[in-house]
């Protein structure tokens, strides 16, 4: 795998066969798309990675131009992997801060918020079951996590038909891309207007 676009474009990023599941290429390119079409250019968002797996959505934004990118994952084997690729990535000097926090997600979300995200990818393991999705879509809405403008990105198998938002999020679309289907959300409008 490398870095598509950016700064660090065309640098390799190094998986965990064991610990992850990447997101394809083909998906990452079409993620980015999305972002470029909601947001214009990265330059001053917030990129928030849970369950990171390698790094590379992470890592893309950073190269891409996002100011702040964090990056949540409690595997060590995949943690290695994303300071590794982060190495990689920071020899070309990306103008954006990264900080990886090895814990799992809904410990990193318990706490409220220090600073609010413009965007948000999850991408747990397939295994992991749709409530535990939604219990971190409600941890992010009600720990102020979100920008009123948010967009979040919630990754899943093809065979899980829909994603069940909760109170406060909507869904704006959804993308299939072979075995993955990404969802995309956003807070509710009446929500982000009272934010």
């Amino acid at each position: 795998m490398r870095i598509i676009a950016g700064i660090a474009k065309g640098r390799s990023i190094d998986a965990v066969a064991s610990a992850t599941r990447p997101t394809s290429d083909r998906a990452r390119e079409a993620l980015f798309s999305t972002l470029a079409s909601e947001f214009g250019e990265l330059d001053g968002l917030n990129v928030l990675d849970l369950y990171a797996g390698t790094g590379a959505i992470a890592l893309e934004a950073l190269s891409r131009g996002a100011s702040i990118v964090h990056a949540v994952e409690k595997d060590e084997a995949a943690a290695r992997a994303i300071t590794s690729n982060y190495e990689k990535i920071k020899a070309t000097q990306c103008p954006g801060t990264f900080h990886l926090y090895t814990m799992g997600v809904h410990r990193f979300l318990q706490d409220k918020a220090q600073l609010q995200y413009h965007f948000i990818y999850i991408d747990p393991p397939y295994d992991v079951d749709d409530l535990d999705v939604i219990e971190t879509l409600i941890q992010l809405n009600t720990g102020g996590f979100l920008h009123p403008q948010a967009l979040i990105a919630v990754e899943r198998n093809s065979r899980v038909r829909e994603i069940s938002w909760p109170d406060g999020l909507e869904q704006v679309r959804e993308k299939n891309y072979g075995q993955a289907t990404i969802f995309y959300g956003s807070p509710t409008l009446k929500d982000a207007e009272n934010g």
